[in-house]
């Protein structure tokens, strides 16, 4: 559970904390998450009082090849010891079992109740009554430690998925700097901050708050929170978010919008409070075998009671086999089989980046056959970008991106910023610009090295009556049919180069789409550009269906029409206008951590901008299924083969399982899944 809110950013700064419960509550049903604390207390004591049940237990001595040491009252150390464990570590358990009972439901909290109490009843009545008969103690004690170990693993699985937020955390600062209405600034507790206050952000600083810029020029680095790795321009108008960092030269004044729980810091910290509230199928179907188990083991000791009375009469022996087949007929695997794999899962997926709000979800992400991405800030950067450049003969593509990049210098238009990164990235010099002149509407003028320059579109082009020759045309041309914008480069009175400009495809979407196709998955696009702009990216990216010019409010509708057709369909998006398609769609993914709205309607949410990670995801998935439903073979394997042992059925032939031997297979069988389970870190999910 989350701790108690707390006003502003102290809320977001929150810690995940644990409360003891009272078990034995009235709730619908047994809703044990949030106990992390508890378990794990419980869980270390608990083993360790089991040390001396283990080293005074005859069967561990027998065993091992040793003999306890014996002092005046040793022979009490045994049951004693054993009485706390039962006492601090299995009421806990009895406290659940109670509102399954009571919902008639039973699954594993009755199981491990039956198991733990009729060991605890019978040991404790066979060594104060019936010295020298068989005992249960030491099974008593383990079965205790293992399950409050299960139990922690689940608790401690949720928790980890928030380690990479609680460094979002780390990241608020505990002051801010508020402007006066005079314009002085003091230094105030990030906590009274309230929505309207100003605030002076200086370089370097952390943002205290979600709010607008205001006044100034800056960059603010929002990797940590959205993914984004290169830092992204702030000026007057433009939102900022609380926990990111100015890393500009520049210092920004903001007008709040959002303090504490309203951040979208603190949205995404809830994600981890959902995530401890839902439950996957395979968990599900581990508290399903449980009760059926926990019917079993009462009708198979049952029969086995009558059997044996009418095959050799009531004696002390009968008691022990009935006894026998209660005990290990809850298998201590059984109890890890699930939360071992949850919480491997659960570290592996953080660590690549995977937020899991529905555990349903993560597990019916093996399933898909389809996944649709959105695609502008999805499949591309959203953002424009330079993806080809003609020029006429005597001119080459470095020149003339140094010169446009030169006269673009004064510009913030977009298309002039895509073109300085462009010549950014390629590392061309860039010549000294004099006499820059914007043209409205048309482009941009300037001189360079004597020559007048001119930059723009097809209306620079028209007002200053230029025609652009054959090669730079048939570019034109064929740039428009993927819908990509063209700039040209006049020199002179003579176009020498033309640019294409697009939203730029992410260099990973390829590799991810590639990797999808591989696991047989179908991908779909869907965009509100137009018809030859989504051709052009489907084209280049081999994607098998695309929908264009789609309308926001027609999203959701789009993701109906591919779930008609029968198949299970995945939405990857980022936006707000994305809402209803993620909340539609079988499995809902927000990637590079989007906006508030697209995290919420979101079933998985992706912390960077990366399409390879819904590749991770799938595969992640399928592994993890694999592994829960190879633990539950295990762990309800060992009842097949045990209680029919116990009860006796070969007893005609000599063969009878022993509680001893049973506790062996036991114990082989909690092995067996525990190593399986660690297998899963095995998994290659690169891609």
């Amino acid at each position: 559970m989350i701790d108690t809110h707390e006003e502003g950013h102290e809320s977001v700064k929150r810690t995940v904390t644990e409360r003891e419960d009272d078990f034995g509550g009235t709730r619908a049903s047994v809703d044990h998450h949030g106990h992390e604390s508890m378990f794990r207390r419980r869980f270390w004591i608990c083993l360790a009082l089991s040390v001396p049940v283990l080293y005074f237990s005859p069967f561990v001595q027998s065993t091992l090849g040793y003999t306890a040491v014996r002092f005046p009252g040793s022979t009490w150390v045994t049951p004693v010891f054993a009485v706390i464990v039962f006492a601090y570590g299995g009421v806990p358990f009895l406290g659940m079992a109670r509102v399954e009972a009571k919902n008639r439901e039973p699954a594993m909290m009755m199981l491990i109740s039956l198991a733990i109490t009729v060991a605890f009843v019978y040991s404790l009545a066979a060594f104060l009554f019936l010295p020298g008969t068989m005992s249960f103690f030491w099974e008593l004690v383990t079965l205790i430690d293992i399950m409050l170990l299960g139990h922690w693993l689940e608790m401690r699985s949720v928790r980890q998925a928030s380690g990479a937020l609680d460094e979002l955390a780390k990241l608020m600062p505990d002051t801010a700097e508020r402007i006066a209405d005079d314009g002085t600034t003091e230094a105030v507790p990030t906590t009274t901050l309230r929505d309207g206050d100003r605030i002076l952000v200086r370089p370097g600083a952390s943002i205290p708050a979600d709010g607008v810029v205001e006044d100034g020029d800056s960059t603010a680095d929002e990797s940590m929170i959205t993914g984004e790795s290169r830092p992204v321009d702030k000026d007057a108008g433009d939102e900022v978010i609380a926990g990111t960092i100015n890393s500009g030269d520049g210092s920004l004044r903001v007008r709040v919008a959002a303090t504490g729980d309203e951040t979208t810091l603190a949205g995404i910290m809830r994600l981890v409070e959902d995530a401890q509230g839902s439950r996957s199928r395979t968990q599900v179907l581990a508290d399903r075998a449980a009760g059926w188990l926990f019917y079993v083991a009462l009708a198979v000791a049952t029969i086995t009671a009558v059997a044996w009375i009418l095959a050799t009469g009531f004696d002390i022996a009968v008691v022990e086999r009935v006894v026998t087949v209660l005990v290990i007929a809850c298998p201590h695997a059984l109890g890890l089989a699930v939360p071992l794999v949850v919480s491997i899962n659960t570290s592996m997926a953080a660590g690549n980046g995977v937020l899991v709000r529905d555990r349903i979800a993560m597990e019916d992400a093996r399933h898909l056959d389809t996944i649709m991405f959105d695609k502008t800030g999805t499949l591309t950067r959203g953002e424009q970008g330079v993806v080809g450049i003609e020029t006429v003969d005597d001119w080459d593509d470095d020149r003339a991106l140094a010169l446009t990049a030169s006269v673009e210098g004064d510009s913030e238009h977009v298309i002039a910023r895509a073109i300085r990164q462009k010549a950014d990235e390629t590392g061309v010099e860039l010549p000294e610009v004099t006499e820059f002149e914007a043209i409205k509407g048309r482009g941009v003028r300037a001189t360079v090295e004597g020559s007048e320059l001119l930059v723009g579109g097809p209306n620079l082009l028209e007002s200053f009556d230029v025609t652009p020759p054959t090669a730079i045309s048939e570019f034109a041309r064929e740039s428009g049919s993927k819908g990509h914008t063209v700039v040209y480069l006049v020199s002179d009175d003579e176009i020498v180069a033309a640019f294409a400009l697009a939203d730029v495809i992410r260099e990973a979407s390829e590799r991810a789409i590639d990797a999808l196709h591989a696991m047989d998955i179908e991908v779909a696009m869907l965009t509100g550009d137009s018809e030859p702009v989504a051709r052009f990216v489907a084209d280049e990216l081999d994607i098998d269906t695309y929908f264009a010019e789609v309308l926001p409010e027609e999203k959701d509708e789009t993701v109906m029409e591919l779930q008609e057709q029968g198949k299970l369909v995945a939405m990857v998006g980022d936006g707000v206008n994305d809402a209803p398609a993620l909340t539609r769609a079988d499995v809902g993914i927000a990637i590079g951590s989007g906006t508030d709205v697209a995290i919420e309607s979101a079933d998985i949410v992706l912390v960077e901008n990366d399409p390879l990670d819904v590749v991770k995801l799938v595969r992640l998935s399928r592994a993890s299924y694999r592994k829960m439903q190879e633990n539950l073979v295990w762990a309800t394997g060992y009842n097949v083969f045990a209680l029919p042992l116990a009860a006796g059925l070969l007893a005609p032939i000599g063969v009878l399982l022993s509680p001893a031997v049973g506790a062996v297979f036991m114990s082989a069988s909690t092995v067996i899944v525990a190593v399986n389970a660690q297998r899963l870190r095995n998994t290659d999910l690169s891609v």
